[in-house]
């Protein structure tokens, strides 16, 4: 059984009169990059997956969500500290990014966004040409008794 705190009601009521924040709230995230592709992923606990919104305008990602809460009419309300609310976060992609490989995973209240890199934007070897023909080196093994002089290279 619960005890009565009317020290926690006041605290609750203070709280939501003085907050501030009646727009979108920021999400908590982790960006890192493995390998070719780095990995957003961001809290989003008590989210219906199909409220999550991912948008890539240029180089623009934004992701959005809504937790909406459902309480029937007979409800007698104990305690209610989860609240209803949006939830954006914009990030500048830069360039390099492959924007039309990006994918999403919602699993367990953890959001996950894969943005791989472009294939131009990869590292990679660069094959050094020269104009003509390239010079062949050979080398022959010579039955001369003098083995401690050097032996000439044709070219």
């Amino acid at each position: 059984m619960a005890t009565y705190d009317p020290f926690r009601d006041l605290d609750r009521l203070a709280s939501s009169l003085f907050d501030t924040r009646r727009g979108p709230r920021r999400m908590p995230m982790d960006l890192y990059r493995d390998g070719d592709h780095y990995v957003l992923t961001a809290d989003l606990p008590g989210i219906d997956p199909g409220s999550v919104d991912i948008d890539v305008d240029g180089q623009l990602l934004t992701i959005r969500a809504e937790r909406t809460l459902t309480s029937g009419e007979d409800v007698k309300w104990i305690t209610r500290e989860r609240e209803a609310a949006s939830f954006l976060r914009q990030l500048n992609l830069g360039q390099g990014i492959d924007t039309d490989r990006i994918s999403a995973n919602y699993n367990n209240g953890v959001l996950s966004v894969t943005i791989p890199v472009s294939e131009k934007a990869k590292p990679r070897k660069i094959e050094v040409n020269s104009e003509g023909s390239a010079p062949v080196l050979q080398a022959q093994e010579s039955n001369q008794p003098n083995q401690d002089e050097p032996q000439p290279i044709e070219q």
